[in-house]
């Protein structure tokens, strides 16, 4: 049994590299994944979420497509963090990766103006599979009064919070809620690189007036994801335009971002003001219950027996977010499977010891990384690679203070993950911070309208509240 699942695996790797290139599966998929088949799904580990989330957004079907001509069965993929990959990263393949992502922009810019915008994608997230609990109450009725019609008091609607909590699936869900209830409703729904890249094309091609019209003549705009603006001031002052009028017409705008409007660097003041105007809401990682229920729907997806004592033991060790709860799942069943023993508490505590408790830890940096990257308006592939210009610096070296007040993990652990860093530069960078803090000391960075700096003390204070920290005394 053993053997056959991990030739299988093999197979699906090999039909991935084929797929993508040398190239692509060498920075992406080499030493950056873990396949694990379990029960109609295809478990996709990855060393964080930066890495998760882009191959997720730009091989999903690639992976589906080759685990179906191996397997001649359309499996169900499942993206979580695996413990032991970050240090299988070496420096060269994260400056890859970061390399890979600045130039893709331009790529895919090139490749919209020279086609036109992409067709619109099948959008897979639905409010009956989305479980409700009081981290996620409001965001899902704020959700579904857009949908009723009802929602004018939370527009615009901004949800934000860490990685694998629900944003995409509730946006999706409201795209797909007023397909079913409102077919009349003209609704659209884009990522924020989305609408760069259209916006782009629209000027290069001289169809300017064409884009707006197609974004202004809506009852429903839905962008995932819209700190990708920060950075790009024209596109921002586009956006500004669109989302007034979309407004002065009386019509929604829904948002999704990693972080609080106000915590999007480089953002333009007027669209953070606009952004706060109406709803925003946080979503919180699940309480107990709720991670209790969403191992129950995902143990009955996959038409697997799990037991409630079981289901209770890992939903009190993992904490975080919902994919990482499937991702324990799967690695349980299909060590169950491998191991020819039924799922049991003794089973899940040796199956799983090890990887709960590292994947907590891995998965309060990674939304540390994501919250301090948006907050200095750097891509969070510049945080894991060995880039030196003072901004990137400055935010990695944030991250690093930030991880060693509210984690438990060490200085290597740390420099590890963000990039295979050594420990000494990790020290040395919270020594620095330390410093400053102690002299109430400013930072400075750059941003598209010039330097900007700021007490690093708020910095800090800002941060740890849309983290859910405490600074420690």
């Amino acid at each position: 049994m053993h053997a056959t699942v991990v030739d299988t695996v093999a197979r699906i790797q090999a039909r991935i590299a084929e797929k993508v290139g040398p190239q692509r599966y060498k920075v992406w998929f080499k030493n950056s994944t873990q396949l694990t088949l379990a029960d109609g799904f295809l478990k996709v580990g990855v060393p964080n979420h930066f890495v998760g989330n882009w191959i997720e957004n730009h091989y999903s079907d690639v992976i589906a497509t080759a685990a179906r001509e191996v397997t001649g069965q359309d499996l169900n993929l499942a993206f979580s963090i695996e413990p032991r990959l970050p240090g299988n990263l070496g420096k060269r393949q994260v400056d890859s990766q970061a390399d890979y992502v600045a130039k893709n922009a331009e790529r895919v810019a090139r490749q919209v103006r020279r086609n036109g915008p992409p067709p619109p994608r099948p959008l897979k997230g639905r409010f009956e599979d989305f479980v409700v609990g009081p981290s996620n109450q409001l965001a899902y009725s704020s959700a579904r009064s857009v949908v009723e019609g009802a929602g004018m008091g939370c527009n615009p609607l901004f949800v934000h919070g860490g990685c694998g909590l629900g944003k995409t699936h509730l946006l999706q869900a409201t795209c797909n809620g007023l397909q079913d209830a409102r077919p009349e409703a003209r609704w659209l729904y884009v990522s924020g690189e989305e609408f760069t890249n259209q916006f782009v094309y629209a000027i290069k091609a001289g169809r300017v007036e064409a884009f707006r019209q197609r974004y202004r003549d809506l009852d429903v705009l839905v962008i995932d994801d819209i700190h990708f603006l920060a950075n790009k001031k024209a596109t921002q002052e586009e956006f500004l335009h669109t989302f007034n009028a979309i407004e002065a017409a009386g019509k929604q705008v829904v948002m999704s971002s990693d972080t609080h409007p106000k915590l999007i660097g480089h953002l333009s003041e007027q669209l953070a003001t606009r952004f706060m105007s109406g709803m925003v809401v946080r979503i919180d990682p699940p309480e107990l219950e709720t991670r209790c229920e969403i191992l129950r729907r995902r143990a009955a997806m996959m038409k697997h027996a799990v037991p409630e004592d079981v289901i209770r033991y890992i939903a009190e060790n993992l904490r975080a977010n919902v994919r990482e709860l499937e991702g324990a799942l799967l690695k349980l069943v299909a060590f169950s499977a491998i191991a020819h023993q039924p799922i049991t508490v003794s089973l899940a505590q040796h199956a799983l010891a090890d990887h709960l408790t590292r994947t907590n830890r891995l998965l309060d940096l990674n939304e540390i990384v994501a919250t301090v990257a948006a907050y200095f308006g750097q891509m969070q592939a510049d945080l894991f690679s060995s880039r030196k210009t003072r901004s990137i610096a400055l935010a990695r070296a944030v991250a690093m203070l930030l991880a060693r007040r509210h984690t438990n993990m060490s200085f290597p652990e740390i420099g590890r993950v963000l990039g295979n860093k050594n420990h000494s530069t990790v020290i040395l960078a919270c020594r620095k911070l330390e410093h400053v803090l102690a002299e109430n000391g400013t930072v400075a960075w750059s941003s598209p309208a010039g330097r900007r700096h700021a007490p690093l003390s708020e910095i800090l204070t800002q941060l740890e509240e849309q983290l859910g920290k405490r600074s420690k005394p």
